[in-house]
């Protein structure tokens, strides 16, 4: 029982008392000490009333916190226990799924409809502390399988947002008018307006899906064992990822690719600028200033850059106006290293006569994402048992819907005809 509880129980006890007391004409001696006993009492649980309730308020707020994340805790401790192992099974051999893996697939059926097993996403990240089984005694010993190399992800450093969708669209109103203020001229003059106060709806939408189809012969699960998983896992993760960064940023947006940011510059309505000429710091330079100007970015150190790896081994090689420095050392003196990232990925190669490259820029204005990504449910991994039936291998196609939008222009810039060779 909460002591406020407790005190306030007391405290309707001793008014009882006290009425009775206070109904005698003539009290005697200890009934008088027993009133002010009682008196002395109320008024130091009155004291104590509050100081409980204090206390208990706290508490309340501690344990009505623990109840709004309880839940996201839960789920995230259930897919960390996530076996993808035991879905292949269930694929391949008509195994039944047990324990939090069978828990995280009801769950995930409960909220969406899947064709075969859905698989979470976190579940395909690379998971601290796993192990792969010692081989057993044998003249041969297969090691753990050794995997692809993937380009690395820039989406992220590039300040992209992910966001997890469970079904429908989403939409974000950007304001798109110029609401403007106004002197009145005279003394009963009017202010100037009204504007119209207009927003722009952008939307990600769920009718872009990419697939992995993954053919995993029956000699590869034999020799991989529990290494089978960690090998999908990776695999698929590394796959979705190269392609999800590919789509981000030079999406088509044709034969079922949504429109990446830089082949949709115009529709986005970001700023698309062909310089033309030698790449030099002077360039990236430029474009920071018109961040500023825009107040799109408070500093150049609100500035994050793209480019591809020939521009930085072009840049380095060539010495600036500034003694003993190259024009990428100047180049660090106004972006720093850590928001600049070098993909193959996400930028074209050099193409032209002579041959130019393109960059990016973003920032994060206000707290707002330059880029939105978003991921509808989970994966949907699906398994064909008659392609392969024959061989006795197991074919698997993994399946998601992602799409990508940009809410402001303003806060990218795309920078072109960036040259790799002097006039």
């Amino acid at each position: 029982m909460l002591d406020s509880v407790k005190i306030a129980r007391r405290q309707s006890e001793i008014r009882q008392q006290l009425s009775t007391l206070a109904g005698k004409d003539k009290p005697t001696e200890e009934e008088t000490r027993s009133m002010d006993a009682l008196d002395g009492e109320y008024r130091t649980n009155e004291t104590r009333y509050r100081a409980a309730l204090i206390a208990e308020d706290g508490e309340r707020r501690e344990a009505g916190a623990e109840l709004e994340t309880r839940s996201g805790r839960e789920w995230a401790d259930l897919v960390a226990s996530f076996e993808v192992r035991q879905v292949i099974g269930a694929l391949n051999e008509g195994r039944e799924l047990s324990g939090r893996t069978a828990e995280v697939v009801q769950e995930l059926r409960r909220s969406g409809g899947y064709k075969g097993i859905p698989v979470p996403l976190m579940a395909l990240e690379q998971r601290a502390g796993e192990t792969v089984a010692s081989g057993t005694p044998d003249p041969i010993q297969t090691r753990p399988t050794i995997d692809r190399l993937f380009p690395g992800s820039v989406a992220a450093q590039m300040g992209a947002q992910l966001i997890s969708v469970d079904s429908g669209a989403v939409e974000w109103p950007v304001t798109t008018s110029a609401v403007t203020a106004g002197w009145a001229a005279t003394e009963l003059g009017n202010v100037g307006g009204p504007t119209v106060y207009a927003t722009t709806d952008k939307a990600l939408k769920p009718e872009h899906n990419l697939g992995i189809h993954m053919r995993i012969s029956r000699k590869a699960m034999l020799q991989s064992g529990e290494a089978l998983e960690q090998t999908i896992r990776r695999d698929m993760t590394g796959t979705m990822q190269a392609e999800l960064d590919k789509a981000v940023f030079r999406g088509t947006g044709a034969d079922g690719q949504p429109l990446g940011v830089i082949p949709g510059a115009a529709t986005y309505g970001i700023t698309s600028t062909a310089v033309d000429a030698e790449i030099t710091a002077a360039v990236f330079r430029a474009a920071v200033t018109r961040f500023l100007v825009a107040n799109a970015a408070s500093g150049p150190g609100a500035v994050r850059l793209m480019v591809r790896p020939e521009a930085w081994n072009y840049m380095d090689d060539q010495a600036s106006a500034l003694p003993d420095l190259s024009e990428w050392d100047r180049l660090l003196r106004i972006i720093t290293g850590e928001n600049i990232a070098m993909t193959t990925n996400g930028l074209a190669a050099p193409a032209g006569s002579p041959s130019a490259v393109s960059a990016l820029l973003t920032t994060a204005a206000g707290g707002v994402a330059p880029i939105f990504v978003g991921i509808w449910g989970a994966v949907d991994l699906i398994r064909d048992p008659f392609s392969d039936a024959q061989s006795g291998g197991l074919r698997l196609t993994a399946l998601t819907t992602a799409d990508v939008t940009v809410a402001r222009g303003a806060q990218l810039e795309v920078l072109t005809g960036l040259e790799l060779a002097g006039a």
